[in-house]
């Protein structure tokens, strides 16, 4: 019994000196912000953060106005040629924007055409 008491109470004294030295400046906790850019989509919290806060934000456009005018379009319903004008945009844009652009395309209610969907899913696991 006494053995448990003594370590709840050095594991106390642990944790406080541990929390003291850890803390910033003058008592200051440091908090850690994470980075969107580092979200690799395994972590689902990071991930939902990331677009929360880009919903707080002005949407992010990528020469792709023209894309608006399919919002809340399902993805089964486009033509091969208007899929062709999201893959366009897929294939000009930066690897490190794949991710940006679809989150834009979420916030702005643009659905991916099934026919992009895959090569999309592609370029955001690599």
């Amino acid at each position: 019994m006494w053995i448990l008491l003594m370590a709840i109470v050095v594991l106390g004294i642990a944790t406080a000196l541990m929390g003291h030295f850890l803390s910033g400046v003058d008592g200051e906790v440091v908090v850690v912000k994470s980075d969107c850019g580092s979200c690799n989509g395994i972590n689902a919290k990071c991930e939902q953060e990331c677009m929360m806060e880009a919903a707080t934000k002005d949407i992010e456009y990528f020469d792709d106005e023209s894309l608006d005018r399919f919002r809340g379009r399902d993805g089964s319903e486009y033509s091969d040629t208007e899929a062709e004008e999201f893959r366009e945009v897929l294939y000009t844009m930066k690897p490190d924007e794949v991710k940006l652009w679809n989150r834009s395309l979420i916030l702005r209610q643009v659905n991916i055409p099934d026919q992009v969907r895959d090569e999309l899913l592609m370029l955001l696991s690599e």
